[in-house]
């Protein structure tokens, strides 16, 4: 009998042991994710560093962007232009901040067909989910432009492929009216290539 309770206390130690390591991993875990992360207030100041005083509307839109999508593991800030008559073209270039794999440079580039006419250049912000890895950014993401979520004078679209969401944020000069589909195609290096 007793030799049955030492195995019983012995496993219910080891089960006990093995909870707390789960629990211990899985919290580490969950602290590396939120240390990789982006909180809303980081994200609004750095794009009032970027944008300047006078986008009253960006608090607002990132908002919307954390109620939709949550926290952002990455952002890029940069400049994009953009001209369409029905069919358009899009360049951009800018610069990837992440808080586990530093800063690193970006370039996209995108064409677009639709009812759509117009030419704009931009300072752009882009909020990015679910980046596994600095690579992995590099390649094309799909979207509606038209479908933009637009408060004073700051605009957001949302583009995708597989799980990486990319929310682009714009302010800028110029008028362009109308929707399109596109995508844009993230590159390390600069291209006149948009396809």
């Amino acid at each position: 009998m007793q030799q049955i309770m030492k195995a019983a206390t012995t496993a219910s130690r080891a089960i006990l042991a093995t909870m707390f390591l789960m629990a211990g991993a899985i919290s580490a875990a969950q602290a590396q994710q939120a240390n990789s992360q982006y909180s809303m207030q980081e994200i609004v100041d750095a794009g009032h560093g970027f944008f300047g005083e006078t986008s009253g509307g960006l608090a607002k839109v990132v908002e919307r962007a954390f109620e939709r999508y949550g926290l952002p593991n990455g952002y890029i800030l940069g400049q994009e232009g953009s001209g369409a008559f029905i069919a358009g073209l899009t360049y951009g270039e800018g610069e990837l901040n992440t808080k586990n794999a530093g800063q690193h440079n970006v370039f996209w580039q995108g064409p677009s067909l639709g009812i759509d006419w117009g030419g704009q250049g931009s300072r752009a912000m882009m909020l990015v989910y679910n980046l596994p890895s600095v690579p992995s950014l590099y390649k094309r993401f799909g979207g509606v432009s038209g479908s933009a979520y637009v408060v004073a004078g700051v605009g957001m679209t949302v583009l995708t492929d597989e799980q990486i969401v990319v929310v682009p944020i714009r302010t800028g000069i110029g008028a362009r009216l109308g929707i399109n589909v596109g995508y844009l195609k993230m590159t390390q290096n600069p291209t006149w290539n948009p396809f």
